[in-house]
């Protein structure tokens, strides 16, 4: 029956979501002295795998047919993609010890340098990665923009001089001359896939094709917990990167406590999982939670040579139609773009959700806006929402949350995975995260000063972030991103600006015309904020003015202006209210820090780097390029 007049009609209830083959939240909560909280996961890790190359070892046995990793040949661009290459977990195993043969010849080994890594993910770089393992030689994959987007290569040596390289591996010289000559001082051989190396350099082929050497599978049976397998830099957040050893023990504990929330009891033994992923390996994400993931299920990892963004994001989409991942995990600028491409596109919809299990996103909140757009697409697909998941954590500590239920909201970071505890410490406004565990990271490499305060009193690792409670009487409902404690300011009216909340925030209310802000304000007496366009929506609006670049970019700013306007109409306090915005025409800056690979803006950088547009916000006569919103 219809409802009587004036009624409300009864909400129809979201179909269920997909099945989320984990185990449910499970939460406990200690209070300590000073307001201080520990949290720990009431679920116990898996089995800890001995080290990554026995795990190799393992997944060789069992599977040696299988293919391991595969990734398209290469093509002159604009050249349709080329076929698939790949290599099994059987050809990985065997060709991983002659490579390890080969560094070994070269000098590599225990405390004798690093094997530097300069070019993306590819084959070649994850066998050379193994391969160094074996030897318990170190690996220290870079950023690729240090090498190709850098122009003073200050942070390339920087990295350099900390890992100490003994071998330099790059794909192809093409593109790297300029890096490698920056780093020639270094004495490094230069192990590359040219097929004709010059002088100094050594073939790829000619490693892989190396006599094996016994003193490979004895310096195998030494690695311990404690083994360092690689060196990951971070962002370099707060001046340059620091270098984080990144230890057998910790990569292999981070295996143990994903699998100590697994609940698939129906999955099929014989049934092969399929990942594509482009997060790069210099990465935690990407290598260590996402890699060495692959490796324990022993599934194929296709290694996307997409990115997202314009011009390389119709690489991950062709792909995404014929790989079908399990899972598909990115950053929330991935998910818009997949969102706007497969509203369009029915193949590449059915080929995505054919397969897909969950999606995982981090490095920032997701919107509700692009949360019910997926969930949209989802339901017409497959008559289910799919669960979004998210793990939180730090090149020094791995994943240490994760959201391993199926949600219905989004901006939750999670619970501790199995064997995690962490601390929660009251620091002004806000519960400032800690973190011990197996998974944490000793210290930094040759920076006792930087160890030092990084740890607190009873040996926690402190992120410099925040978080809250969803029911602070119920701990297993998950926790909450509440900002970085370092990038909050003060008004001069004295209240707190949560920069990490605003930031996503102002995103996802100038959703899709915006890519990124900078949020400025400290000691004034509102806030102003400096916004990246979304180079999608800034190529459509200047198209609209028929190619007149000044013209389009004056219409985006007056639309984005009318999003904040609608923002603000929603806000009833100064912290979130938006009082002047100015658009940034010019590329995030790598040197300068202001970006890192992945895309994320670093705050604090930017600020720095773009004082004269900070300046400008406030400047009295008002400047031409600022935009003032109306005062609510």
């Amino acid at each position: 029956m219809p409802p009587a007049d004036g009624a409300a009609a009864p909400s129809l209830a979201p179909p269920p979501f997909k099945r989320l083959p984990m185990k449910p939240p499970r939460a406990v909560r200690r209070d300590g002295p000073d307001g201080v909280i520990y949290i720990t996961s009431q679920h116990e890790p898996g089995v800890m795998p001995r080290s990554i190359p026995h795990l190799l070892d393992e997944k060789a046995a069992l599977h040696p047919d299988r293919p391991f990793l595969r990734q398209r040949q290469p093509t002159p661009p604009g050249a349709p993609l080329g076929p698939w290459r790949q290599v099994t977990y059987g050809e990985a195993a065997q060709t991983t010890r002659r490579l390890a043969a080969g560094l070994l010849a070269l000098g590599l080994g225990e405390g004798t340098g690093s094997l530097l890594v300069l070019s993306p993910n590819s084959i070649e770089h994850a066998l050379l990665m193994l391969a160094a393992m074996r030897i318990k030689a170190m690996t220290a994959p870079l950023s690729v923009a240090y090498s190709t987007m850098s122009t003073d290569f200050k942070t390339l040596r920087h990295c350099a001089a900390k890992a100490g390289p003994k071998a330099i591996f790059v794909q192809a010289l093409a593109g790297f001359e300029p890096a490698l000559a920056a780093l020639a001082d270094r004495g490094a051989t230069v192990i590359t896939c040219d097929p004709a190396p010059g002088p100094g350099q050594v073939a790829y082929a000619d490693l892989a094709a190396h006599a094996l050497d016994p003193q490979v599978d004895a310096l195998q049976e030494t690695i311990g917990p404690q083994t360092v397998a690689k060196i990951l830099f971070t962002s370099g957040s707060t001046g340059l990167p620091k270098g984080v050893p990144q230890t057998q023990g910790a990569m292999c504990a981070q295996i143990a406590a994903q699998d100590g929330l697994r609940d698939d009891p129906d999955a099929d033994p014989n049934r092969v999982p399929q990942s594509l992923d482009w997060m790069p390996w210099n990465h935690i994400s990407g290598a260590n939670v996402n890699f060495n993931g692959n490796l324990n299920a022993g599934g194929t990892l296709s290694i996307d040579d997409g990115r997202p963004m314009p011009g390389r994001f119709e690489v991950t989409m062709a792909n995404l139609k014929e790989v079908s991942p399990d899972v598909f995990g990115s950053a929330p600028i991935a998910f818009a773009m997949l969102a706007d491409a497969m509203e369009k596109d029915p193949a590449l919809r059915a080929g995505f959700f054919k397969n897909l299990r969950y999606m995982g996103y981090g490095g920032a909140t997701l919107s509700d806006d692009l949360y019910g757009r997926i969930q949209a697409l989802a339901i017409a697909e497959t008559g289910h929402r799919v669960p979004l998941t998210t793990m939180y954590g730090a090149t020094e500590t791995q994943g240490i949350t994760v959201v391993h239920w199926a949600a219905e909201r989004v901006g939750l970071i999670g619970l501790p995975l199995p064997g995690i505890t962490l601390k929660l410490v009251p620091n002004g406004q806000k519960l400032e995260v800690r973190v011990k565990g197996a998974t944490v990271c000793p210290g930094y490499f040759d920076d006792p000063e930087k160890t030092a305060a990084a740890f607190d009193e009873e040996g926690f690792y402190r992120l410099g972030d925040a978080c809250r409670f969803v029911d602070d009487a119920d701990p297993s409902q998950g926790l909450v991103f509440d900002g970085r404690v370092t990038e909050d300011f003060k008004l001069s009216s004295g209240t707190w600006v949560s920069v990490g909340t605003l930031r996503p925030a102002i995103v996802a209310a100038c959703s899709p015309l915006v890519h990124d802000a900078v949020i400025a304000g400290l000691d004034r007496e509102d806030i102003g904020i400096l916004v990246w366009p979304s180079p999608v929506a800034a190529q459509a609006a200047i198209a609209a003015a028929g190619g007149d670049p000044a013209a389009g970019l004056a219409v985006l700013t007056q639309d984005i202006a009318a999003r904040l306007a609608a923002h603000n109409q929603q806000e009833k306090g100064s912290s979130r209210r938006i009082a002047r915005f100015a658009l940034l025409t010019t590329a995030p800056s790598i040197d300068a820090g202001e970006i890192t690979d992945k895309g994320y803006v670093n705050q604090r950088a930017a600020l720095d780097f773009r004082k004269e547009m900070v300046d400008a916000l406030y400047a009295t006569p008002p400047d031409p390029r600022v935009v003032a919103l109306t005062r609510m």
